[in-house]
């Protein structure tokens, strides 16, 4: 699940200081480039080497400030980063352990009004064929304080879990990603009522990493879109009826099984109100040691209609991770925002947080953010702090050396 990372300065020589005039009557664009954000640490100082496997940005307790929930692999637990006031932030663990958590959701399952977290757990991170995965939901008593229930349990790894109404029965259902290793599935878990949950197998394949759900053809029924990796590295779109039934279709697909499928997020890229597709492939978690793999970037499927994509090479990005759909620079134009987690982190030219700027012509210019810190896994964007600009937030995943350019979780901010 991690990967490596090829040099890219030569490649990206005079894209540093890139600055743009505003456009008459057009918005104002900012300079996208190293000197774009400054960085720091935010929640608490790292336990030897952080193993942040998933964050997510939201206002958990509803006060109007923006917090952070994170994963610590490593460390089975899941925290709350809270933004007590507008920039300062508090880190506390919430609920009891949780075994190797890789991705966290918000929503409210049980109908009370508050959000409760949603957690999907591996039971371990590296490779195996036990049957250690659950689901886990941290119950918000409304009172900032969250009790473990266990929703499912004794399957193989579980990487994504998230909450909608498949069936439109009024109750939130779950959608079930299962890395396993050998073995693994895609679920759908109708909510029965009163914590009750009844499975409904979409895919008996082992890889899933990310299955967001959107209304992908404009029918007004959810849809499910699944980037599966291991063996398969294909994008799996299961295209719902509203009942609860739904029709797998692969619609893109790699014949190159070292492909590292990592990351997958819907957005409409192109501006035409249909919901396209952004992924990246750059994992490295097998490889014995770190190093460039030159079909490693980001790609989008442009959403055509009726069920069609047409693939986008975006560019290359050895070891990226994450991609996050966002107008970085404010051109009114989505950019594609990326990080990098296995690199040859001893080359201090290697870039580890890099945004592909849209041209408004949907062709992407590399603008890399960062060289440091390393080991990015995980980045995600939010106007923090309610002032028109977007923030990033980036979390950490040092599984292997060196360590010198290391963080936990960290916040970059847009220079004023």
């Amino acid at each position: 699940m991690i990967a490596s990372l090829m040099t890219l300065a030569a490649l990206w020589a005079g894209y540093f200081h890139f600055i743009r005039a505003k456009a008459p009557g057009g918005p104002q664009k900012i300079p996208l480039g190293f000197e774009t954000f400054t960085s720091r640490p935010i929640g608490n100082p790292p336990e030897g080497q952080p193993w942040v496997t998933d964050l997510l940005i939201v206002d958990l307790d509803g006060d109007g400030l923006k917090d952070v929930l994170i994963c610590e692999g490593r460390l089975n637990k899941v925290s709350w980063i809270r933004q007590t006031k507008l920039g300062v932030f508090v880190e506390e663990q919430i609920g009891t352990a949780v075994a190797g958590p890789a991705h966290l959701e918000v929503a409210d399952l049980n109908g009370d009004g508050h959000l409760d977290v949603l957690v999907a757990s591996m039971g371990v991170i590296p490779p195996s064929n036990a049957k250690t995965g659950s689901v886990v939901v941290l119950v918000n008593d409304g009172r900032n304080h969250f009790t473990n229930r266990v929703l499912l349990e004794n399957v193989a790894r579980v990487t994504y879990v998230a909450a909608a109404d498949f069936n439109k029965d009024g109750r939130l259902d779950l959608i079930v990603g299962q890395f396993g290793y050998l073995q693994g599935e895609i679920r759908w878990m109708e909510n029965l009522g009163d914590w009750k949950f009844q499975s409904h197998s979409l895919l008996d394949l082992p890889g899933t990493i990310h299955a967001p759900v959107a209304d992908m053809n404009g029918d007004g029924n959810l849809d499910v879109v699944a980037l599966v990796s291991q063996d398969s590295e294909e994008v799996h779109y299961f295209e719902g009826d509203g009942a609860g039934h739904f029709r797998d279709r692969v619609i893109y697909g790699s014949m190159n099984k070292d492909y590292g499928s990592s990351g997958l997020s819907i957005a409409d890229i192109n501006g035409d109100g249909r919901p396209d597709i952004a992924y990246t492939n750059g994992d490295g978690f097998d490889y014995a040691t770190p190093g460039a793999r030159p079909w490693h970037g980001v790609q989008w499927l442009e959403n055509l209609g009726a069920g069609k994509f047409a693939f986008h090479r975006v560019g290359d990005f050895p070891g990226c991770y994450s991609p996050v759909v966002v107008d970085l620079n404010r051109d009114g134009h989505p950019d594609i925002v990326a990080c990098s987690g296995f690199n040859d982190w001893n080359n201090k030219s290697a870039v580890s947080l890099m945004c592909f700027e849209n041209d408004g012509t949907n062709h992407f210019i590399p603008r890399p953010l960062a060289h440091e810190p390393t080991h990015l896994i995980v980045v995600k964007a939010a106007d923090m702090f309610n002032d028109g600009r977007i923030e990033l937030v980036t979390g950490a995943f040092l599984f292997y050396p060196p360590y010198d350019r290391a963080s936990r979780v960290t916040l970059w901010e847009q220079k004023k």
